[in-house]
């Protein structure tokens, strides 16, 4: 039983390790013409959105959402091929069946 508690302790401050490593990296995209431009950490955070004022126009509003998430979408992608290699090269999580 102790063991588990162990091996759980452990996975957990290997994932509290990643998060933080992927916290550091960092991924900026365009959309709608270089119109609408994403930043996102490794986290799936979005650390900054930046909107041409040609895009707030009522009648831009379709081309307004959809900007936004083709870029949310590739910032997503770019993420997660970053996310796979760090955990690659941090091992994986050993732990975890499927996960090493």
């Amino acid at each position: 039983m102790l063991g588990k508690l162990k091996q759980f302790k452990d996975l957990r401050n290997e994932a509290k390790k990643l998060q933080d490593v992927l916290g550091e990296e960092s991924v900026t995209v365009k959309a709608a013409s270089d119109k609408i431009l994403l930043t996102m950490d490794g986290n799936l955070k979005i650390t900054g959105l930046a909107i041409d004022d040609s895009l707030m126009d009522p009648k831009q509003k379709e081309k307004l959402q959809e900007g936004i998430k083709k870029a949310f979408g590739e910032a997503q992608k770019k993420i997660q091929r970053i996310m796979a290699m760090k955990m690659k090269d941090m091992g994986g999580f050993g732990g975890l069946p499927g996960m090493s």
